[in-house]
C-alpha cells in the first residue's frame, strides 16, 4: 500500500524550498559548567530553533503552499495556529506577497502574535485551545475561497518538515535515536518517514507534555483519541486531536511515545539557556527534558540526537 509521504515527496520538497528555509546547525554540548545526565553524554542537538521565524515550521508551509495556484495565492492563505504554524503561514505570505489570516487561541504568548503581525499576517483570536480556533479558521477560509494551510494533517507539509530527516542523517550519518516533539504530529510523521526509510534501524521516539498526550493516548488506543482537557503551558504541543495520516503514519514509523511536564521542559530550557545560550520554548526543549527526567532511558554509548524545534523565552 502506497504511503500518504514517502521519500520521493520529501525530496521534491527539498528541492522545492531550498533557499527559502535555513539549513541549521548541529552542535553537541560541551565543555558544560553542570554536567549533563550521564545517559545523555552521547548527545547531538540539532538547533532547528534558530530556522527562519523561530521552528521547523516554515519547511511544511513554504512546501503546501509554493504547491497552490496563482489565483488561490491571489486570494490569500489562512490557518490556525498556537504560534509557531502562523509564523510560517505569516511568512509565506510575505515573501509570496499574499495575504494571510492567522486564527490563534487566546493562550498564544503575546510575542508570538507581535511577530506574526511583524511578518504583516492579520491576527484573530478565537477561542481558548487550537482545536477551536482551527474550526474558525476553517469556516472562514471556505466562506471566502482562502487557501486553508493544515498545521499537520497535510501530506504536503508533512513532506516538507520531513525535510528535517533528510538534513539530520547528512548531517550526523552515524545515529542510534532521534527525539522528537509532538504537537500535531507532522513534524514527526516527517521526519520519522524520511529517517525510517533510509535508516530504517534508528530509532524515532516521540515526545508529548503530559497534559497533552493526544498521540500517545491514540496510539494505545488504535484509533485517533480526542482528549477530554488539555493541561499544558506548551501550547504548541497541544492540540485535542490529531488527524489520521499522523497516527497512520506514527504508528508505523515511530518507535516510542514518551511524556514529559511542564517542569521538566522548563528546566531543560533553563540548561539550555545557561549551557548553551539557546533560548528554546517549552516545546523545544520537551525532547531534552525526556533524556534529562529519564523519560527516555538510553543505553550505553547510545548516539542521540535531540530535535530543539522552536525557540522563545516561556521556559526562561
Amino acid at each position: 500500500m502506497k504511503r500518504p509521504v514517502d521519500l520521493a515527496d520529501i525530496e521534491r520538497a527539498a528541492v522545492r524550498i531550498r533557499g527559502k528555509v535555513r539549513q541549521t546547525p548541529v552542535m553537541r554540548p560541551g565543555p558544560l559548567l553542570e554536567q549533563q545526565r550521564p545517559d545523555a553524554a552521547d548527545l547531538t542537538l540539532k538547533l532547528e530553533c534558530l530556522q527562519v521565524t523561530g521552528s521547523f515550521k516554515p519547511r511544511g508551509a513554504t512546501n503546501k503552499a509554493l504547491q497552490l495556484g496563482s489565483d488561490e495565492l491571489q486570494r490569500g492563505v489562512c490557518t490556525a495556529s498556537g504560534g509557531n504554524h502562523g509564523l510560517a503561514v505569516a511568512y509565506v505570505g510575505h515573501t509570496l506577497g499574499t495575504p494571510a489570516r492567522i486564527y490563534v487561541p487566546r493562550s498564544t504568548p503575546g510575542g508570538k502574535v507581535r511577530k506574526i503581525e511583524a511578518w504583516q499576517a492579520e491576527v484573530i483570536v478565537e477561542g481558548e485551545i487550537w482545536d477551536e480556533a482551527n474550526t474558525a479558521a476553517q469556516e472562514y477560509a471556505a466562506r471566502n475561497g482562502m487557501a486553508y494551510l493544515h498545521p499537520f494533517a497535510d501530506p504536503a507539509v508533512i513532506a516538507g518538515q520531513g525535510t528535517l530527516g533528510l538534513e539530520i542523517l547528512s548531517q550526523v550519518p552515524q545515529l542510534d535515536t532521534v527525539l522528537v516533539a509532538i504537537g500535531g504530529g507532522g513534524l514527526i510523521a516527517g521526519v520519522a518517514t524520511a529517517i525510517h526509510t533510509l535508516r530504517p534501524e534508528v530509532r524515532i521516539v516521540g515526545v508529548e507534555p503530559v497534559g497533552a498526550p493526544t498521540l500517545r493516548e491514540s496510539v494505545a488506543a488504535g484509533h485517533l483519541v480526542t482528549l477530554d482537557a488539555i493541561n499544558t503551558q506548551a501550547g504548541t504541543l497541544a492540540p485535542q486531536r490529531s488527524a489520521p495520516i499522523n497516527l497512520d503514519i506514527i504508528r508505523r514509523d515511530v518507535d516510542q511515545i514518551v511524556l514529559v511536564t511542564d517542569d521538566d521542559m522548563r528546566q531543560a530550557a533553563q540548561w539550555l539557556w545557561f549551557e548553551m545560550g539557546v533560548a528554546a520554548e517549552l516545546s523545544g526543549a520537551a525532547t531534552l527534558a525526556a533524556l534529562f527526567n529519564g523519560a527516555y532511558r538510553s543505553e550505553p554509548g547510545e548516539r542521540i540526537l535531540a530535535l530543539v524545534c522552536g525557540a522563545g523565552t516561556d521556559g526562561l
